[in-house]
């Protein structure tokens, strides 16, 4: 990775904080150092002191001591920021420094501290709402309500179940767009696991006030989400939630605190996205009194690691790569006689009608609605689910020229590698990555620009 590329991740992470810490780049750029009687640092063009290691120690120090008296978010708001000017100036140790390969390490250790930190902000802030039986609903949705405040209304908005959560990038989509002459699209992935056509409509129709809809919708998916012979165990949660019985009241789901009305830069939003992120992995390291010891973060912050994996678009990417001889050593081989996805096979019914519900929604709103029936790997596509897909297939483009939304097929041809994959059904982010750039380069789509 890029020696600034934790930065550009380390702004991505403060933007989608649940305390949405609305820091841009350029913020960060200008960290608070002033405060402490330094110049304000700026991590391009830095004015390095006479030692940027021994204050990058010091910020580390004081760090660590907020972090042992912090209790509320905005106690652990501070930790982050002296966190976030420990990077920086840790960063700003010269390439040719014999201190540099040290340094390297410590940032790497500073950033883990700083997302805990980051996570512990994050605290009570956030939808004041009961849950809606989803906890990944719920953390989506307050996702997107704060991006709308820090970004605005997304241009495009990914929808759909797992499939489609780590299914299309949207940061690759909106770079693709953008080199075609769309730029600076605004895309967010609000998937929810589980989602079946009932909870997409659900979520288009009632969850969602007008004015907070997506100028256009690419629903992501395959044959399970219309499957009406399978129990929807998601749906049925949320009609069985409190959250849903206080929406069905009339009181809708806000954010906890008043969040900034000026929207920032898409540019600037999308920096960190220029490069890839892996988890950073603690090294054990001299004695320095920067690096937290054991528990003071270790019980990490709110939320599901399935949430925290999720970056600020909406977007879980995952790098397992799909390698049938070491996962069927893992996990029993089913087919698709036996596959609970496929049970009862149905067309029709409930999840056809919130299909139409949907339609009927976007063309009411005139939002574009684009249907992609998402890749499988060749491995999962034995003779009972080849046989279900065709059917879907005959179906879904029945429907498009019935009630008239455009329909993309992607369940076959070259999308369908296993190195695109996590599992047999689930794409990776190289495959999400690659769904993205063939949707981007289809000509026959149309975008919306931006306003």
């Amino acid at each position: 990775m890029s020696k600034y590329g934790y930065l550009y991740r380390l702004v991505g992470a403060i933007a989608i904080s649940s305390a949405t810490l609305s820091l841009t780049l350029a913020t960060v750029m200008r960290l608070p150092i002033a405060a402490r009687s330094a110049k304000p640092l700026n991590l391009l063009t830095v004015s390095r002191p006479a030692d940027p290691f021994r204050e990058a120690i010091g910020q580390a120090t004081r760090a660590a001591t907020l972090a042992q008296n912090a209790f509320s978010p905005t106690d652990w708001n501070q930790v982050a920021m002296a966190w976030i000017e420990a990077v920086a100036w840790m960063q700003s140790v010269p390439p040719n420094s014999p201190k540099r390969v040290f340094a390297e390490k410590k940032v790497v250790e500073y950033l883990e501290n700083f997302t805990q930190a980051q996570r512990r902000a994050a605290g009570n802030f956030g939808l004041s709402y009961p849950t809606l039986g989803s906890e990944i609903l719920d953390r989506q949705l307050e996702l997107y309500l704060s991006y709308i405040a820090a970004v605005g209304i997304p241009d495009v908005a990914i929808i759909g179940s797992s499939r489609a959560l780590q299914g299309i990038d949207p940061s690759v989509l909106q770079q693709a767009l953008a080199a075609r002459g769309y730029p600076g699209l605004r895309i967010f992935n609000f998937s929810v696991n589980g989602a079946t056509a009932q909870v997409v409509n659900f979520m288009l129709s009632k969850l969602l006030t007008p004015n907070q809809l997506p100028r256009m919708i690419i629903w992501a998916d395959g044959l399970r989400a219309f499957n009406n012979g399978r129990f929807d165990r998601t749906y049925n949660e949320i009609l069985n939630s409190p959250g849903y019985q206080l929406l069905m009241s009339g009181t809708r789901p806000t954010l906890g605190s008043q969040l900034p009305a000026t929207a920032i830069s898409e540019e600037t939003f999308h920096a960190k996205q220029l490069y890839s992120y892996q988890p950073v992995v603690h090294h054990e390291t001299w004695d320095d009194p920067g690096v937290m010891m054991p528990g003071i973060l270790a019980q990490g912050g709110p939320g599901s690691s399935l949430f925290e994996a999720i970056d600020a678009n909406g977007f879980r990417a995952v790098s397992t790569r799909f390698n049938p001889s070491v996962y069927y050593r893992q996990n029993p081989r089913v087919s698709g006689n036996y596959d609970g996805d496929y049970a009862r096979f149905q067309l029709g019914g409930s999840q056809d009608a919130a299909l139409r519900s949907v339609v009927a929604l976007t063309k009411a709103r005139r939002i574009p609605l684009l249907v992609v029936n998402l890749p499988v790997t060749n491995d999962y596509l034995d003779s009972s689910r080849s046989y279900r897909q065709q059917q879907f297939r005959q179906y879904m483009q029945n429907q498009a020229r019935s009630l008239g939304f455009v329909w993309r097929d992607y369940s076959q041809g070259n999308l369908s590698r296993n190195e695109y994959f996590e599992d047999p059904s689930h794409l990776n982010r190289f495959g999400a990555a690659a769904v993205a750039r063939q949707l981007a380069a289809d000509q026959a789509l149309r975008w919306p620009r931006r306003q």
